[in-house]
């Protein structure tokens, strides 16, 4: 079973609420972990590599960047600004805080352009997110819960961290497949200069 499945949040409270927070911990590494092991065998020119998404689109994007497809730079830098943002708003909501808005931070992708700074991004995304996670109380707040959207479903502490995780794992399909692009762009350079 994938880390997707596994982290994607049952329709019924009570489902949802069994999650301990060992299990969340576990499976933030586990997303983190994958990470690693695919960008392992990158060099540094494959983080910058631009690869060929046809279906690239981001309504969030700045101007002129709405359908740029994205860098191995750019994909961990919005992974893990995006699950830190639902690990700390669920830190507040399991500490009885009302949720506020969004608490998003996302470092700069264009500064990201090596495998040591994805590794230490991704190291420093896993350190922040477990002690978000450890911030809990011993009695987390679970039913301090908030519409996530109109007419969206409720959102508590469990299901934050759950959105955060099921978001890694939708990017790290897209990271196999950038590191795959690279990779061929690489084999081909090889076989022209030959």
């Amino acid at each position: 079973m994938s880390i997707a499945d596994r982290a994607t949040p049952d329709t019924t409270r009570d489902a949802t609420y069994a999650l301990r927070l060992d299990e969340l911990r576990a499976l933030t590494s586990e997303g983190i972990d994958l990470a690693l092991k695919l960008i392992r065998t990158c060099i540094d020119e494959d983080i910058t590599f631009i690869p060929i998404d046809p279906h690239a689109h981001d309504d969030a994007a700045g101007e002129g960047e709405a359908s740029i497809a994205w860098t191995l730079g750019h994909i961990i830098a919005h992974m893990t600004a995006s699950a830190e943002e639902h690990t700390t708003i669920a830190a507040e909501l399991a500490r009885g805080v009302e949720y506020h808005g969004r608490s998003r931070y996302e470092v700069p992708w264009r500064a990201i352009t090596t495998v040591a700074q994805c590794r230490a991004r991704l190291e420093e995304s896993r350190r922040m997110r477990l002690a978000s996670l450890s911030a809990w109380p011993d009695e987390p707040h679970l039913d301090n819960i908030h519409l996530a959207w109109e007419d969206g479903p409720l959102y508590g502490p469990i299901q934050h961290v759950l959105l955060g995780l099921r978001h890694d794992a939708a990017h790290l399909e897209q990271i196999r497949d950038v590191v795959q692009q690279a990779r061929e762009y690489r084999q081909g350079q090889r076989r022209r200069r030959k």
